[in-house]
């Protein structure tokens, strides 16, 4: 009896190490980390550039009935590859897309997964952003370091639903519950929470390990949305660049948001020159190592006719 029990017991610790094996090889396999049963996401990339959609997370959430899609990366082609990565985890549909919000690293591989029949959802506030600024955005992508081929194949693919406060998605055994966070890093970026998972998506209201685009953002709602994103008191969270985190990088981050702001202002009031103010922040900054660049357009925001 002893020696049978002990050859259960084995042969469960066995099975249990295959299976371990097998979800590790999947999600190493297709790029994509397994971040929770049924959740992945591409997180922690280094070296952000053009090529890599300067580092951008995206995700998916696997339910019984489909697929959701957070985020699509910078380009068709990048979202094809992202498509393939899903395909080595799951082959059901995939009933839609979140925006997050509206910058070129976040939504400019849509289309591809229209062409699957997803429907792209956004909040109301960066679905009328992405259509006011989304062919110049496309127009003018050789400024962000994209080429021609880069950006081959990929047209626009706006939102075709939006919301304002708060929307659910019921996926069978599984519910994506979409947060506003407007008026923060853009004026309709939104988290996506996972209940069953406790793990949420923060898209760009959080950047870990990476310094924050801020040109745009309402800093004063931002530091209120992080507050918001603390309150879901979430297990794991996917930021919209760096690797998964936790409450002390939502910390972190308020606290860099209050750090820039004031010293910029204070910065700002000796000089108008943003090689000046760019010089003198990169002192007091914490040291975060990647997309430094994002310092130097972080200051135009403070810097008077330039």
């Amino acid at each position: 009896m002893l020696y049978s029990s002990r050859m259960r017991a084995q042969a469960l610790v066995a099975s249990l190490l295959m299976l371990f094996l097998i979800a590790l090889h999947a999600s190493a396999d297709s790029g994509l980390t397994k971040i929770a049963d049924n959740v992945y996401a591409y997180v922690d990339i280094k070296k952000a550039s053009p090529a890599n959609s300067f580092g951008a997370n995206a995700g998916i959430v696997v339910g019984r009935d489909g697929v959701v899609v957070i985020d699509t990366l910078i380009s068709v082609k990048e979202a094809q590859r992202f498509i393939k990565d899903i395909r080595k985890i799951t082959d059901k549909p995939i009933r839609c897309v979140i925006n997050t919000h509206y910058h070129l690293d976040h939504v400019l591989g849509n289309a591809a997964f229209v062409r699957t029949g997803a429907v792209v959802i956004s909040h109301a506030e960066d679905q009328k952003n992405f259509r006011a600024k989304g062919e110049s955005i496309l127009k003018n992508a050789r400024k962000y370091g994209l080429t021609e081929a880069d950006m081959e194949g990929t047209v626009l693919a706006y939102p075709q639903i939006s919301f304002t406060d708060r929307m659910e998605i019921d996926l069978g055994d599984l519910r994506v519950q979409l947060i506003s966070a407007k008026n923060s890093h853009t004026g309709g970026s939104l988290f996506v929470f996972v209940p069953e998972r406790n793990v949420v998506f923060a898209g760009d209201v959080l950047f870990t390990g990476y310094h924050p685009y801020m040109a745009e953002g309402d800093l004063a709602g931002w530091t209120v949305a992080l507050d918001a994103l603390a309150q879901l008191k979430a297990a794991a969270i996917v930021p919209g660049h760096g690797p998964v985190s936790s409450n002390k990088d939502i910390t972190d981050m308020k606290e860099y948001i209050v750090l820039f702001d004031g010293e910029a202002r204070r910065l700002s009031a000796l000089s108008n020159d943003p090689e000046f103010l760019y010089a003198e922040l990169k002192k007091v900054l914490p040291n975060r190592p990647e997309s430094d660049f994002l310092i130097r357009a972080n200051i135009q925001r403070y810097c008077k006719g330039k």
